[in-house]
């Protein structure tokens, strides 16, 4: 599986994302926000976490503007698989590619710590390694992780089971303890929780590997 990484001033997920790509067997490449396309022959895109651009403005809104993402939503909409993680997640609602935006925790506080996440669909490349209902621990580390959208998108959300994940503890004052979405094509998931913190031995939690393992096993047989 080929796999790109994009970088943005700011970015200090990138390596995490990276290395966790590549444990699970796939060829990563970095590739920086003013390149204006993407390499040849992606199977997928990650947008890691981080604070790009300083969260000016707003988180994600000036990354969202940044060249390589006109590509990105390019590959997103030939059917491309892209993964926003935190930041991410903020970033692909600024493009448009998922619907919502992620506003202040409730709590008006950063928030580090693990968390349990309900996997609420396994009908994804993303999550197909796990079980329904299945509770995973996953680290949150974001000030911006409040997930908000319009009634009849979320409406759409909940009828189409385009929920991936759901906290078992709301730690941000998220809709419907939203943690992660998926694209209408169920290509494109954005989630605060990060999984690619959940990987290595080392970690607090390895309930990671899964969902990295299963989406290079969905790119194989795709």
């Amino acid at each position: 599986m080929r796999a790109a990484v994009l970088v943005f001033p700011g970015s200090n997920c990138d390596r995490d994302m990276a290395v966790a790509l590549r444990t699970a067997g796939a060829d990563v490449t970095m590739v920086w926000h003013k390149d204006t396309n993407l390499p040849e022959g992606l199977d997928v895109v990650a947008i890691p976490g981080g604070f790009s651009f300083g969260d000016y403005l707003r988180c994600g809104a000036i990354a969202g503007r940044s060249p390589i993402c006109r590509s990105v939503i390019d590959f997103a909409n030939r059917g491309g698989f892209v993964l926003g993680v935190c930041n991410g997640f903020q970033i692909l609602t600024e493009t448009g590619l998922l619907p919502g935006a992620l506003m202040r925790n409730a709590g008006l506080k950063f928030v580090c710590k693990s968390v349990g996440l309900r996997v609420e669909t396994t009908e994804s490349a993303f999550t197909s390694g796990y079980v329904k209902d299945q509770v995973i621990s996953i680290p949150i580390a974001h000030h911006d992780g409040n997930y908000n959208l319009s009634p009849d998108d979320l409406a759409a959300l909940q009828d189409q089971h385009r929920i991936a994940f759901r906290y078992d503890a709301n730690p941000n004052g998220s809709v419907d303890n939203i943690a992660g979405v998926l694209s209408e094509n169920r290509r494109v998931l954005g989630m605060m929780p990060h999984p690619e913190r959940a990987v290595d031995p080392a970690h607090p939690s390895t309930d990671g590997q899964p969902f990295f393992a299963s989406l290079l096993e969905q790119m194989a047989n795709t």
